[in-house]
């Protein structure tokens, strides 16, 4: 997690989590900061978490509150009291509404007095695990009652939390509000997508392999796929999910991120704005969704949570093929999936190659080559090919070049999303955050086809749970182009000790 370009700062560092007795905060949040605290990037003899929310509750019972949630970083075997303990010391609790003075004038007090007794800088980090609902009064309160003091240097940054917006007009209103208050170099909106590990591995594996170079475009590349599944439904949350659908949940961002990396030209450095340069570039070429390239689909059963309405159109499911329109992807669809309620849980991308041309072993049948990245579970990058079976005949099969994380990085530590995100805040490397104009060129693709889910003129289908989600996605995803493996099965290797 270290950065050849950071500079460590000294100074107080305030870490102030807005609505902290939120699911968000407990499962989050600080579980991230114990994580990062744990592994030493967080000093705590310059550290100080402070817990906001309307709850009324002193700072003991806030603690108490987190320790079910605080687990063993990975890689360690047991969760050790001590460390648990030295965490706890440095939270404390302000209760106070999200709109009025009263609580973000004693929240800076608090904050003043610790930051009174430390040398350096005045560094302060609002994290807000709040809905998007009450962001613009919390901006207009921490404004002008808690920035950090000006003769003491350092800064103030906020971390957002998705969803920004519904729409485009609505995005954009949350992100003016925000912005008439907050400089862009302030806010970080968080998509935790692109803390993943394998994600952030994409720009080196395309950049940095020369095998890659040359094929990486519509000459070679059929389609790429982006695929997110979870086998299980909304699980309680059915009320607040059916505001959003699966595609401001998941493909609006999550899966629309990973397909910049995945298309976009090499950035002119690695600079965080050269970065977000290059992916608002490939959003601005990919052409209006084509309503005959969408299925969306609802689980059997999810109309019957008593906090969703009888007559739901939200989907649950979506298959969408997204077109690039520049030199480079002319013609190779870009299939994004994402459902609940499937048959599997795992996030991944697919690449799949052409034919060979002047298959001379007849080996079409067994399937295509596919760069593969799997995102989550089971950390791995593989590469399928076409092989001679062993023995005396002349025959092939499917079998892959892999990469797989927990075999080959046994003894490595690969951080949750969350911690490596705010970690980059605090340095202020906003390279994995998204910036204004890419939201609301994501905003600009994805609004007119969410209108019409919203004024019911395209249906979700009915699909099984446990199942792969609609047959007609299949269907699609085939129309345009991908060839399905039958017969092959990737197996993650085992944890066993590899000898040497």
């Amino acid at each position: 997690m270290e950065s050849s370009d950071f500079k460590p700062e000294t100074g107080c560092l305030s870490i102030i989590v807005l609505g902290a007795s939120g699911d968000l905060a407990k499962k989050k949040t600080f579980p991230a900061l114990f994580h990062l605290h744990r592994q030493g990037f967080l000093e705590s003899d310059v550290l100080h978490i402070f817990g906001y929310a309307r709850s009324k509750m002193s700072d003991n019972e806030m603690r108490d509150r987190l320790r079910g949630y605080l687990t063993p970083c990975q890689g360690c075997e047991v969760l050790r009291e001590e460390d648990v303990s030295k965490f706890m010391e440095l939270i404390k609790y302000v209760s106070g509404s999200y709109d009025a003075e009263e609580g973000f004038l004693l929240l800076d007090k608090e904050i003043s007095a610790v930051e009174d007794s430390t040398e350096g800088s005045s560094r302060r980090l609002f994290y807000f695990a709040l809905p998007p609902s009450v962001y613009p009064p919390v901006c207009k309160m921490i404004k002008s009652f808690c920035m950090s003091k000006s003769d003491k240097g350092g800064w103030t940054r906020i971390v957002v939390e998705k969803p920004f917006g519904r729409d485009l007009d609505s995005a954009e209103a949350l992100s003016t509000q925000i912005g008439e208050l907050f400089d862009e170099s302030q806010i970080y909106r968080i998509d935790h997508y692109l803390g993943k590990e394998l994600v952030q591995n994409l720009l080196v594996l395309r950049f940095a392999n020369r095998l890659f170079l040359p094929l990486w475009n519509h000459e070679n590349i059929s389609n790429v796929q982006i695929v997110f599944k979870e086998d299980f439904g909304t699980e309680g949350r059915g009320g607040y999910f059916n505001q959003y659908g699966i595609i401001r949940d998941i493909l609006q961002n999550h899966l629309l991120q990973v397909l910049c990396l995945v298309a976009m030209e090499k950035p002119v450095s690695l600079k965080p704005e050269h970065i977000r340069d290059a992916k608002v570039k490939v959003l601005q070429s990919i052409l209006p969704i084509n309503d005959e390239e969408v299925v969306i689909g609802q689980y059997e059963g999810y109309k019957d949570d008593p906090t969703v309405p009888k007559d739901s159109n939200t989907p649950t499911f979506a298959t969408m093929v997204l077109r690039i329109h520049n030199e480079r992807w002319e013609g190779v669809p870009f299939i994004l999936k994402a459902g609940k309620s499937l048959n599997s849980k795992k996030a991944e991308i697919r690449v799949q190659f052409k034919d060979v041309p002047g298959d001379i072993f007849k080996s079409k049948k067994l399937g295509r080559n596919e760069f593969v990245i799997r995102l989550q579970p089971s950390e791995a990058i593989y590469l399928k090919l076409t092989v001679k079976e062993p023995g005396l005949e002349m025959k092939t099969a499917l079998s892959e070049l892999d990469l797989s994380y927990r075999q080959r990085y046994q003894d490595v530590v690969i951080p949750e999303a969350y911690e490596r995100l705010i970690l980059d805040t605090i340095r202020g490397d906003q390279q994995h955050f998204v910036r204004r104009d890419e939201l609301k060129v994501a905003w600009e693709i994805f609004t007119p086809y969410l209108h019409k889910i919203d004024k019911n003129e395209v249906h979700s289908v009915p699909y099984k749970p446990g199942s792969r989600g609609p047959v007609e996605a299949d269907k699609l995803a085939e129309k345009v182009g991908y060839v399905q493996t039958h017969g092959y099965v990737w197996i993650p290797p085992t944890l066993a000790k590899v000898s040497k």
